[in-house]
């Protein structure tokens, strides 16, 4: 197998790694082409070509994770990882551990690990890597990673993520959810959400957004139930997707171009959190970016405006 088909046969598990650390698609795109140029250069043949790719990449993604660490305490506003609609890697044996490892409130968590502690914690949670690999990786003593893992463990324990087991009733509520959002039905909405469902928006100041996150089952409802149809007249789509592996939905104005993403977390029958990017920045990897401020402007008017 030549080196080009053994790295494109991996590309899927090194960009899941490197997602997962950096939670930006764009550089985890960045860092798998990095790994491919080193890769590429190199003399000779490593012993495994899976674990060599796989330190690269996680060795990369931890030093651009520092510098990201720092560019986010300057963030306007919450900070959301960029949306990610498929998961290129899938393996059947880890199927759950990679599905909850993607979603928002997920990676939201991890923001709580130092760049060392949560690469150990992904590598060995969620990809099932041996201490050895995972000590070559990011260049500590396998007892060291060890400790690293028990500390990681203890940070992600009390607030790690649980989602509906039942996807298929997931997917049900959503769809009410989304029809119920669409028709301005409060009460529908209402019954719905969680009691205290949140409602928070990661414009970074490059887009409309909210000022502080909206709490609570009714005022949830009453913001959806008053935005969302004004945002179907002025022929914005809703195209219902999964969003890091949860129900979500991508937002389009009338050209096509996107608006935001929007990912429901549900739990025991109910919606637990509403989160939505409407940052351009992370938007751009999903297609032509749309004009949020200009669309904001014209759902002013069209509240303005009596609907025919």
């Amino acid at each position: 197998m030549s080196k080009v088909e053994e790295f494109e046969e991996l590309r899927p598990l090194l960009f899941s790694i490197a997602y997962r650390i950096l939670g930006s698609v764009s550089e985890a795109e960045d860092v798998v082409q990095e790994a491919w140029l080193r890769y590429d250069a190199s003399a000779t043949r490593p012993d495994s070509v899976k674990s060599f790719l796989s330190a690269t990449v996680t060795r990369l993604s931890i030093d651009v994770l520092r510098s990201a660490r720092v560019r986010r305490e300057a963030y306007v506003g919450p900070w959301f990882p960029e949306p990610l609609l498929s998961d290129p890697y899938q393996d059947p044996e880890r199927a759950a551990e990679l599905a909850d490892s993607v979603s928002m409130a997920a990676l939201l968590l991890l923001e709580r690990l130092g760049p060392l502690e949560r690469a150990v914690f992904l590598l060995r949670e969620v990809f099932g890597f041996g201490y050895d690999e995972i000590a070559e990786a990011v260049g500590r003593s396998e007892a060291a990673c060890r400790q690293l893992l028990v500390r990681a463990r203890r940070h992600m324990a009390e607030g790690r993520p649980r989602f509906a087991a039942d996807r298929t009733e997931r997917d049900r509520l959503a769809a009410r959810f989304f029809e119920a959002m669409a028709g301005g039905d409060m009460e529908g909405l209402q019954q719905l959400l969680a009691a205290d469902v949140q409602f928070v928006g990661d414009g970074g100041g490059r887009a409309p957004q909210l000022a502080r996150a909206v709490s609570g089952a009714r005022n949830v409802a009453r913001l959806l139930a008053s935005v969302f149809p004004v945002l179907l007249r002025i022929d914005v789509t809703l195209e219902a997707r999964e969003v890091n592996g949860q129900p979500g939905a991508v937002f389009r104005d009338r050209d096509g171009a996107v608006l935001q993403a929007l990912a429901l977390d549900v739990l025991d029958g109910r919606v637990q959190a509403v989160r939505v990017v409407l940052n351009p920045d992370k938007l751009r990897h999903l297609g032509p970016v749309a004009d949020a401020w200009a669309v904001s402007e014209e759902v002013r008017r069209a509240r303005r405006t009596p609907s025919s």
